[in-house]
C-alpha cells in the first residue's frame, strides 16, 4: 500500500492572530436580539446573560494560554476513509498500560478531556495506582474541530466506529478499551460490536441503548427508572429542538452559527446550562468557564458549526434503533440528568458494571473528572 495513505502526521494547534482579531471585531459588533422580561432561560439563552459571557470571551479569555495547554498533548492527523482525522495520542509512561479510545460528542470536543488525560495516562503522578494506566487516544469526530469539515455525506455513527477501528489498528493496538459520552456513548458500543476481537470493554457515561416502545419493557422499570424515562420523554418535547434542526436543516442553521460568534456562543452555552449538573443555575458554576469557552472557540476557529451539526442529519436514520446484542463487557456511569436505564442497557449489551452518581451531569470529564476517572479505572481493572 502507498504509505502516504496510512501516514500519521504530527499536529500542532496554531490559530493565526488574524483569526483572533476577527473574533474580537465580530463580538464587539454583535447585533443583539431583544428579550422578554422575567422569562429566565425558558425561551433559550437570555441576551442579558450572553452579553456578559461574550464580553468576557472578547476581552478577558486568553485563547493562546489554552491553545498552549492543548499543545502539551501529543497530537496527530491521518487520513482514514478519505477523511482527515485529528487525534490526541498520549502514551502512558507505564509499559503495561491499556490503550483506551475516548470519543466526545456534540457540542463537545477533545477539549472536554483536558483534565482527565493526565490521571488516566499517568496515575502514579496523580496519586493513583500505576496498574490503572491507559494509553489514551482521543480523536476529533469527523466534521468536528480539526477533523472538520467533512467532504461528503455518509459520516454516520457506524462509519465513525469503523474509522476508529482502523485508527487503533494503524497505531498498532491489539487489545484496547473504548469510552464515550453523548455521541461517544453510541459510537463506542458500535466499535465494540464491529471489533469485538480487539475491544476488551466498553464504558459509557449517560445511557446505553434506547427504549423499544414495548409496554412490557416499561412495566419492568423501578420508580427511579420510570422517573428517568419520563424526564427523557419531557426532554424530547421541550429540549430536542436543536437536534431536530440539526438533523433536518443543518446547512441553514450553519449560516448563522458560522457568521456570528455570539450565535455560536448562545447555541452551545445553552446546552452547558441545560445538560450540566441540575444543582447549578449557570453553566460556569458547573464547568470551568475558560474550558467551556475553549471548547466553543474550537468550533468557531475551525468553522465546524455546520459540519458538526450534519452528524445529526447523517445519524437520523438510525436514531433509537435497537442494536444486535453485544457480548463485549460493558460499563455505564449515570450522572444527574442522564437517562441511563439499566434494563434497557442490559437488553442489547453485556452490562457488567453500573454506577450512579449524585454529582455531575452530561459533561463529567469537565464537571466531575475525579468521579469519571475513578469509574473508568474500576470498570477496566478486571478486563486488563
Amino acid at each position: 500500500m502507498n504509505m502516504t495513505h496510512t501516514e500519521i502526521r504530527p499536529f500542532h494547534i496554531e490559530i493565526p492572530q488574524a483569526e483572533l482579531d476577527a473574533l474580537d471585531n465580530r463580538l464587539s459588533h454583535t447585533r443583539w436580539p431583544d428579550e422578554l422580561p422575567d422569562v429566565g432561560w425558558t425561551y433559550g439563552t437570555p441576551t442579558s446573560y450572553l452579553k456578559g459571557l461574550a464580553e468576557y470571551w472578547r476581552s478577558s479569555y486568553d485563547w493562546r494560554k489554552h491553545e498552549a495547554k492543548l499543545n502539551e498533548f501529543a497530537q496527530f492527523t491521518t487520513t482514514i476513509d478519505g477523511q482527515n482525522i485529528h487525534f490526541l495520542h498520549v502514551r502512558s509512561p507505564e509499559p503495561d498500560a491499556l490503550p483506551l479510545i475516548i470519543t466526545h460528542g456534540w457540542p463537545g470536543s477533545i477539549v472536554e478531556f483536558m483534565n482527565i488525560i493526565g490521571p488516566l495516562t499517568d496515575p502514579r503522578a496523580h496519586g493513583g495506582d500505576p496498574a490503572d494506566a491507559f494509553h489514551v487516544v482521543a480523536p476529533s469526530i469527523p466534521g468536528f474541530g480539526f477533523s472538520g469539515p467533512t467532504q461528503e455525506a455518509g459520516w454516520d455513527m457506524s462509519r465513525i466506529a469503523s474509522a476508529w477501528q482502523e485508527l487503533m489498528s494503524r497505531l498498532g493496538y491489539e487489545r484496547y478499551g473504548a469510552q464515550g459520552g453523548d455521541t461517544g456513548s453510541v459510537v463506542s458500543p458500535i466499535l465494540g460490536r464491529i471489533d469485538a476481537g480487539h475491544v476488551v470493554g466498553v464504558h459509557v457515561n449517560g445511557g446505553l441503548g434506547f427504549p423499544s416502545g414495548d409496554p412490557a419493557e416499561f412495566a419492568s422499570l423501578n420508580e427511579a427508572e420510570q422517573a428517568r424515562l419520563a424526564a427523557m420523554q419531557e426532554e424530547m418535547q421541550d429540549g430536542a429542538g436543536y437536534a431536530i434542526i440539526q438533523s433536518t436543516r443543518p446547512q441553514t442553521l450553519g449560516v448563522g452559527l458560522s457568521d456570528s460568534p455570539a450565535g455560536q456562543l448562545a447555541w452551545i452555552a445553552e446546552k452547558f446550562k441545560e445538560w450540566t449538573d441540575p444543582a447549578f443555575e449557570l453553566p460556569e458554576e458547573a464547568v470551568d468557564r475558560d474550558q467551556m469557552l475553549t471548547n466553543i472557540s474550537l468550533y468557531w476557529f475551525t468553522g465546524t458549526a455546520t459540519s458538526s451539526a450534519r452528524l445529526y442529519k447523517e445519524g437520523q436514520a438510525s436514531w433509537g434503533q435497537q442494536a444486535e446484542r453485544s457480548e463485549v463487557p460493558s460499563g455505564v456511569a449515570v450522572f444527574p440528568g442522564d437517562f441511563g436505564i439499566r434494563p434497557i442497557a442490559e437488553r442489547d449489551n453485556n452490562v457488567v458494571h453500573w454506577s450512579e452518581f449524585e454529582r455531575g451531569g452530561h459533561f463529567p470529564a469537565m464537571e466531575v473528572p475525579d468521579l469519571l476517572i475513578g469509574d473508568v479505572r474500576t470498570f477496566f481493572r478486571s478486563l486488563r
